[in-house]
């Protein structure tokens, strides 16, 4: 397992370098976000079972997405309608998950984080990673590296420490974008109050 400690003195650049070295060859990885630490992998069937096995997570579940810059997604098939636009235009980068609808009539949950270091890694690799909580389904939230290590069943191959996260910390706020109209599934970090409609179904 490859372990890295963004304190170190080593640079978030050469860290993300390294780090994406490990994700390019299939490997997981703990890493730390502005909201809580994650667990991500390569966009593939093989990352997704590990994720799923290490949580002990249904799969049924589907996993979201990092991604570095929201507006390349069309380039995988995600729909950028104007809620979408809208939404990620005023709150992304940061603590807000959107679920848009794929061209394929199914949907996808993005995020760009608002950590430096999950942007250079992002940037390294060139498209998104699968990601989710670092921590065993049904059990809170990990704030501390040791934390999300203890409560996953198996190694991983990459360990990011990015120290302790404020005992506040929540993990994303989450909004359905697809139409008739945006809803918040759940309410996390960003703290959002959705518009009205406004006449168009394709809020």
């Amino acid at each position: 397992m490859l372990h890295i400690d963004l304190g170190g003195g080593d640079g978030v650049l050469r860290a993300a370098v390294a780090a994406a070295e490990v994700l390019k060859n299939g490997g997981v990885g703990v890493v730390p976000t502005e909201t809580v630490y994650g667990l991500v992998s390569p966009v593939c069937d093989a990352g997704a079972e590990r994720i799923y096995a290490l949580k002990h997570r249904s799969g049924s579940k589907r996993l979201g997405w990092f991604v570095g810059d929201w507006r390349r997604l069309e380039a995988y098939g995600v729909l950028l309608t104007p809620a979408v636009r809208r939404l990620a235009e005023r709150y992304l980068p940061g603590a807000l998950t959107v679920i848009a609808p794929t061209a394929d009539g199914g949907s996808i949950g993005f995020r760009v984080p608002d950590h430096p270091f999950l942007l250079a890694l992002l940037a390294e690799l060139g498209g998104p990673l699968l990601q989710t909580s670092a921590n065993r389904s049904g059990e809170p939230d990990s704030l501390t590296l040791a934390a999300a290590l203890a409560g996953l069943d198996g190694e991983v191959e990459l360990a990011v420490d990015g120290g302790a996260l404020p005992s506040s910390s929540l993990a994303s706020t989450v909004v359905d974008a697809r139409p008739p109209t945006p809803r918040i599934l759940r309410q996390g970090a960003l703290k959002i109050d959705l518009p009205p409609p406004q006449g168009s179904a394709d809020l």
